[in-house]
């Protein structure tokens, strides 16, 4: 065991992500959904500093409105910390201090970025030495999104969203991303709004497919670094739901897409968008067109490694 940073104060970021694709099974008979996504991690980041303390405990800011973030033990990097302590039976505990950058409530995996963070943070802080695949286990059992907050970069998430495969991305895919285009969204109430819509059979809605994949000219776009063949193919299933409960999405939708974005979806259930432009030149016309119409825009890159030490 390495001890070498037993004691210290240990920094780990780790980054949000953008859906670039979601295909969404049928309702299974728990009410759960198979899904098939494409995550990308982006150049927002989580940054997680952890220090020795007797007891657990954690403190939130950031360059967002953090106001919502639980600082008890219904927040998931506090749970991540508990998890890895009781896993590698260790006494001790930690104090978490967590500078935030990720929009929060979104859909860009935040918090599931503070808990790879924190499972990575406290494994080197006491010395535990779990090593990547025990982490990996932990951080599935804290969320769907954890695991891919750790992995970084591209992949692939099918059943639940958490059997995870890396995929391979070349080059540099620029997005503007717009955090708060609509008043929040429940997530369940997404899928329970698509489920009616399916069985309405809507007019633009696919029927459910029995087992969700991700496009495979999606993962070709990828591999060739092609943002232009990558626009044709983004989709996400919870989009027609997400703008049927928030019209106002379809409005910045558009406005994006006639300023130049090559393709704009809502990432996971909204109300985050996202918009795929060609290059950062063609990303900072976009955002300056978006911001002058009152709307937050970020330009952000991905892909980006996943949960690492500073």
């Amino acid at each position: 065991m390495s001890h070498a940073h037993v004691g210290d104060r240990v920094h780990v970021r780790a980054p949000g992500k953008i859906n670039l694709f979601f295909e969404v099974g049928d309702v299974q008979d728990d009410g759960y959904h198979d899904v098939a996504s494409a995550y990308q991690a982006v150049s927002l980041y989580e940054d997680v500093w952890a220090e020795p303390s007797d007891g657990f405990s954690i403190s939130v800011s950031g360059t967002v409105d953090v106001a919502g973030v639980p600082a008890d033990d219904r927040n998931l990097a506090l749970r991540a910390a508990r998890l890895v302590a009781q896993r590698a039976g260790y006494e001790g505990g930690v104090h978490l201090e967590v500078v935030k950058h990720v929009p929060v409530a979104g859909g860009m995996g935040g918090g599931s970025a503070d808990a790879a963070a924190a499972l990575v943070a406290c494994d080197l802080l006491w010395g535990t030495d779990l090593g990547g695949q025990e982490l990996q286990r932990l951080a599935a059992r804290l969320g769907a999104d954890v695991p891919f907050a750790l992995l970084g970069g591209t992949a692939i998430g099918t059943g639940r969203g958490d059997q995870l495969s890396p995929a391979l991305a070349k080059g540099r895919f620029d997005w503007i991303i717009l955090p708060s285009a609509g008043e929040g969204l429940s997530t369940p109430e997404v899928y329970r709004h698509l489920d009616r819509l399916r069985d309405d059979r809507a007019t633009d809605i696919a029927p459910p497919v029995r087992s969700p994949a991700v496009d495979p000219a999606v993962l070709q776009a990828l591999r060739a670094g092609d943002p232009v063949v990558l626009a044709e193919r983004v989709r996400n299933d919870l989009q027609a739901a997400a703008l049927s409960l928030r019209p106002s999405l379809r409005d910045a939708l558009e406005l994006g897409e006639q300023s130049g974005a090559l393709a704009g979806i809502v990432s996971g259930s909204g109300p985050t968008l996202a918009f795929l432009t060609a290059d950062p030149e063609a990303a900072l016309e976009l955002q300056v067109t978006l911001s002058s119409a009152g709307y937050t825009a970020l330009h952000v890159h991905g892909p980006v490694p996943g949960a690492r030490i500073l």
